[in-house]
């Protein structure tokens, strides 16, 4: 152990910007043997658009590795249209050859370190709705929250139902925890658990996913958790990373 560079930051939103070499000069001595972490909301798979493939082709350059776990801003239906391969003792889809989705309730190991993954988050900024293009009045209500400058997502398009793991995934992740004993060296995750996420700010509501994670910080052995979700750079109670735009090397 101890060969392997690892840096972890939190969300991009689709924009690489941190990731230029003025900003991010220890990438001067990283090869694609090392990794750039990103916890959640990576935004890089959003519409399939021209402008989306350079974008990805351009980090595909970068001399490392990049992983990711999803966050709540993901286009699920085309990650999940990916291939799944296996990786290091865990599921990823493949977006670009060294740009790789770390898929929910996964255990990998990176240079003798074990990593336990858990995607995806509940959207907090969206007060006035989901509209549904199925729904009969879709266009009339659209226009409506688009005149009232409203906070909305449309489903399919830029909101998700599985933004939230499902019951085969929350069972996935059990099965893969029980098989290493339920000892990691880290957790990565976009949101966290509930008893955390109050103290960064009680507004936040929890939801089974946090709840979940609570369970796992209960029965689960771990050196550091990462997340990021919350917009924020903070360390709590030692063992929690939140994350944003800051850019933290963990090996």
């Amino acid at each position: 152990m101890g060969k392997v560079k690892l840096f972890a930051t939190g969300d991009t939103h689709g924009s690489f910007r941190r990731f230029v070499t003025d900003i991010f000069p220890e990438q001067k001595e990283m090869t694609r043997e090392d990794y750039v972490l990103i916890c959640g909301d990576f935004g890089g798979v959003w519409n399939g658009s021209i402008r989306e493939s350079i974008n990805l082709d351009y980090f595909e350059c970068k001399p490392f590795t990049t992983l990711f776990v999803d966050g709540n801003h993901e286009n699920f239906d085309l990650l999940e249209a990916m291939p799944v391969e296996e990786w290091h003792g865990g599921k990823v889809h493949r977006v670009r050859p060294h740009i790789l989705h770390l898929m929910r309730g996964q255990v990998f190991e990176i240079d003798g370190y074990k990593f336990f993954t858990m995607g995806g988050a509940s959207s907090h900024d969206i007060p006035d709705g989901i509209l549904d293009p199925a729904d009969p009045d879709f266009r009339e209500r659209y226009e409506e929250y688009v005149n009232m400058r409203a906070l909305f997502r449309i489903k399919g398009l830029s909101w998700w139902t599985h933004e939230l793991p499902t019951k085969q995934e929350y069972e996935e992740a059990w099965r893969n925890l029980e098989r290493v004993g339920y000892k990691v060296d880290y957790i990565v995750s976009h949101c966290c658990p509930t008893s955390v996420q109050a103290k960064i700010d009680p507004m936040f509501d929890d939801d089974t996913l946090t709840d979940f994670l609570d369970e796992v910080r209960e029965k689960v052995s771990f050196r550091s958790w990462l997340f990021g979700h919350y917009h924020d750079n903070r360390s709590l109670e030692r063992k929690y990373a939140l994350l944003y735009e800051q850019i933290v090397q963990v090996l």
